[in-house]
């Protein structure tokens, strides 16, 4: 069962590929742990084989990565596919930053459950952005106990 009853939500925060810039994953994942969820911060040049590895050993409810690089269609393209190989499909897959409100339609056509993007006021507000992360736990929970 993914996370624990109880517990807010357990949440996996990764940089892929060769995208460096690393501020903004540390300042959602400190938003998040203020907000009461545990986070698991994987830090940068993460290949999607190594967040699936991660997310099934801490047995998180979400994969939260961030990009600033442009490659986030090709990311989820890696990464949806990499967690369901593991036995994730329920994991909630949740991307942010640098990218375009236009791609997400194409990222949740890949299996990424929300994309957030410049300018639309979620990672600005940690109430707003526990209510999202919150519904993505419960969604993964949900999804998890419907498993055969």
């Amino acid at each position: 069962m993914s996370g624990q009853a109880g517990r807010r939500g357990r949440i996996l925060v990764a940089k892929v590929g060769l995208d460096g810039h690393d501020r903004g994953a540390k300042v959602l994942s400190r938003a998040l742990r203020d907000q009461g969820f545990e986070v698991i911060y994987l830090g940068v040049r993460n290949s999607a084989l190594q967040v699936a590895a991660v997310a099934l050993e801490e047995w998180v409810d979400v994969v939260a990565v961030s990009l600033l690089s442009g490659a986030h269609l090709e990311a989820a393209a890696q990464l949806r596919p990499a967690l369901d190989r593991q036995g994730l499909r329920h994991v909630q897959l949740v991307m942010g930053g640098l990218i375009p409100a236009d791609d997400a339609s194409a990222l949740a056509a890949q299996g990424v459950a929300q994309s957030f993007h410049p300018g639309d006021g979620v990672a600005a507000d940690p109430a707003r952005l526990a209510q999202a992360i919150d519904r993505l736990v419960a969604q993964a929970r949900q999804a998890d106990r419907e498993r055969p």
